[in-house]
């Protein structure tokens, strides 16, 4: 395991390692990879894509689940599949007063016999131990962390006692999806996360929030919003909302996605909190423009009119420019040599993309 507060596991996986002379590796209950020592010797598929993705597929979670890893209550041998790329490996149930947390993973190479696992039974139980009480510290976090980005004062009130964070902190928002699952297992120990669908939340030291923003993203391969920073860890509600917005900015605006950042939105921070109907009724003038001729408008308008600067961004010649311009005003009704018209139609097209999200 990573910076995230599990030292205790990845020297308990280290032990183990040594104490088995194998390479070790550990995973929770959804296969997610939570540590593992150096490997050396044989490695499979498998293995390399436990590491490198943190997870294991669901195919050879299948042939894993097949047999009765989930209620085993001692190791389980598993036979090698070349078909999924499987090498020979011994799966020791991690179980804490019943329930099992998660797996120790071994490679058999038919040097780890039933005595060698016997002598290795302390340290496996003090990783079930650890990690039962990592993913009841991560349940417990989480469920506070929601109770803080409630609307409800007193909820929030209450749940401010349970989080700590060191400040100022971010908010962030995630949108979760149904073919990925993200290891948050790897983040930091000052960052709390509460897995959800449709969103996954979390909240984060300032400091740390871009970064740890663009890793959930990329494990779920969607897109995130960042809140503003807030000195008082009261206010992360506050912080939430923008996230929200960020998130619908990031999903809607190519040039701020897929992470977007609260106070670096602009306009954004405007129209990304208007509803629907209002959105519509504000693009209305750049709805009828083809994507063509929107970009094209859009980005003369942007360079604050200078149609050289414009021809240049677009790669066209000036006359082409003229033309879409002339072909825009003509769709539109709106004079492009008017303020106020210019205005409208630039508003227009910012919040196009927001309509539909």
């Amino acid at each position: 395991m990573t910076d995230n507060g599990g030292v205790d596991l990845q020297s308990i996986v280290d032990e183990i390692a040594e104490v088995l002379g194998g390479a070790a590796t550990i995973e929770d209950r959804a296969f997610r990879l939570v540590a593992y020592c150096a490997q050396s010797g044989a490695i499979d598929r498998v293995r390399e894509e436990s590491i490198l993705r943190r997870r294991a597929s669901d195919r050879v979670r299948a042939y894993f689940e097949g047999f009765g890893i989930a209620t085993a209550t001692a190791p389980v041998r598993i036979p090698a599949d070349q078909r999924l790329g499987v090498l020979a490996r011994i799966c020791v149930p991690l179980r804490y007063r019943g329930v099992t947390y998660g797996y120790l993973w071994l490679l058999d190479s038919g040097a780890i016999t039933d005595d060698r696992l016997a002598a290795a039974a302390p340290l496996v139980r003090r990783a079930a131990a650890a990690l039962a009480q990592e993913v009841r510290s991560r349940q417990k976090a989480g469920a506070a962390l929601r109770a803080l980005f409630s609307v409800d004062p007193d909820v929030r009130a209450e749940a401010g006692l349970e989080v700590d964070v060191p400040a100022p902190v971010c908010a962030i928002a995630v949108r979760a999806s149904p073919d990925a699952v993200a290891s948050l297992w790897s983040l930091p120990r000052g960052v709390l996360a509460d897995p959800g669908d449709p969103l996954t939340a979390l909240l984060a030291p300032a400091t740390q929030a871009r970064d740890v923003a663009r890793k959930v993203q990329a494990m779920y391969g969607t897109a995130a919003g960042i809140g503003g920073p807030r000195d008082d860890i009261a206010d992360a509600w506050q912080s939430w909302r923008e996230a929200l917005h960020a998130l619908r900015v990031a999903e809607a605006v190519d040039r701020h996605g897929p992470v977007a950042s609260w106070p670096d939105l602009g306009v954004y921070r405007v129209l990304s909190r208007l509803p629907r109907t209002d959105l519509l009724e504000l693009a209305a003038p750049a709805l009828g423009l083809s994507g063509e001729l929107a970009r094209t408008v859009e980005t003369y308008l942007d360079h604050g009119g200078h149609a050289g600067e414009t021809a240049e961004a677009l790669g066209v010649h000036r006359q082409t420019l003229y033309y879409r311009l002339g072909r825009a005003e003509h769709l539109t009704g709106l004079d492009l040599a008017d303020g106020e018209q210019r205005l409208l139609l630039h508003l227009g097209l910012k919040a196009a993309p927001l309509v539909y999200h």
